[in-house]
């Protein structure tokens, strides 16, 4: 269930951030200021162990107010201890770490840095509950062996368990790395320069579940967002994702954005399981590139169905059953339209959706859908079609 929110009252978190940003009222420091004291006062009624702020603390701040040299003013007091610690909660950061890790955390992240934090950390544990390829039995088997794809290149192979790898990591909101693939993702999506909270409502407006990205990535795990974070640092695949991300808030065609690319890496990781991109891998004798573009190309074309049929969010199971059943069977075929589509939009010639008059600039928040994703099907039988 896609549960979107009456919109009653006012938002909290990035979205009210983003009002007070454009109306020009605060600036990026202050509205960091404001949500840090809020929540340092609302500690401090709880707290029985608080004790007062120095008098050196309480004359940096008056001295503040009254000084006219602001940028000078402003430099000094991010420097000043219990200024840093506000900061730090108000961006949703726990204390702690580097100096260096905190200097990060603003910062976009690109696909190649965020897969080498993964190539580096020990990812042991997760490794042992992969399966690289689908188990076959009987007359599916034999059947595999002489009309089925061929098997990956045995060098290929590391590359390979390192995507399904990937999949069985969840977000972990105390990595900085983590947390900064989350910023990048949003910023790039809402064309925002400000970080924001990486709980908060304004991740419904993306198209997740609920305030938590985390509890979206079932079946598909940290590479759901590795996948938005290839989509949204190309240039190219970015307009296709802006594009993507207003059909899904047409008034009548709409559907949750990220979840519904969540399902699309859940159908990538069963096409590569099941060997069917192999070929092209072998082909380009890369795993991981062929994956991104599979993942963008039959994105694309769920796109291009959804517009094009008048799709909405009662279709979503048959659209994404359909979708899985022509990605497995022709690969190659999803990955040559995308490349039209994007040699199209580098000369300014594509475009998914024409017209917009009729998309919103925010998700809907006014009723409850109900939305089929590929893990909310049923299983099949030994071929291994759906994910468990």
């Amino acid at each position: 269930m896609w549960s979107a929110n009456d919109g009653s009252g006012a938002k909290q978190g990035c979205r009210t951030e983003e009002k007070l940003r454009v109306g020009g009222q605060r600036s990026g420091f202050w509205s960091v200021l404001g949500r840090g004291l809020a929540g340092r006062l609302e500690a401090d009624s709880v707290s029985a162990a608080y004790s007062p702020p120095s008098d050196k603390d309480s004359s940096a701040l008056l001295a503040f107010r009254g000084i006219p040299s602001l940028p000078r003013q402003i430099s000094e007091l991010k420097s000043h201890s219990t200024l840093q610690a506000l900061t730090t909660e108000a961006n949703g950061w726990a204390p702690g770490g580097s100096q260096t890790s905190s200097d990060q955390s603003g910062q976009l992240i690109s696909f190649s840095e965020a897969l080498q934090h993964f190539q580096t950390v020990d990812l042991s544990s997760f490794k042992k509950r992969i399966q690289p390829t689908i188990r076959r039995t009987g007359l599916a088997a034999l059947r595999h062996c002489l009309f089925g794809p061929p098997k990956l290149h045995q060098g290929l192979r590391e590359e390979r368990d390192l995507v399904l790898t990937i999949a069985q990591c969840g977000l972990d909101s105390q990595d900085p790395v983590h947390g900064r693939v989350l910023q990048t993702i949003y910023k790039k999506l809402t064309g925002s320069r400000f970080d924001c909270a990486l709980h908060g409502d304004h991740w419904e407006d993306l198209g997740f579940q609920g305030a938590n990205p985390a509890t979206d990535l079932r079946g598909a795990g940290f590479l759901a967002l590795l996948h938005l974070l290839y989509l949204v640092m190309d240039s190219k695949t970015l307009l296709m994702a802006q594009e993507i991300l207003r059909l899904s808030r047409h008034h009548i065609q709409q559907f949750p954005f990220c979840l519904m690319s969540v399902n699309i890496t859940c159908i990538v990781i069963q096409a590569l399981r099941e060997e069917c991109l192999s070929r092209e891998c072998n082909r380009q004798q890369k795993v991981i590139p062929v994956v991104n573009s599979f993942y963008a190309a039959t994105f694309l074309h769920l796109a291009h169905i959804w517009k094009t049929q008048q799709k909405t969010i009662s279709d979503s199971g048959f659209v994404l059953k359909d979708l899985e059943v022509l990605a497995k069977k022709s690969p190659r075929q999803l990955l040559k339209t995308l490349e039209i589509y994007l040699a199209r939009v580098s000369k300014g010639q594509s475009s998914l959706l024409g017209a917009q008059k009729h998309y919103r600039t925010q998700a809907p928040h006014c009723q409850e859908l109900t939305f089929t994703g590929v893990c909310d099907l049923p299983p099949r039988s030994s071929e291994g079609t759906w994910l468990n």
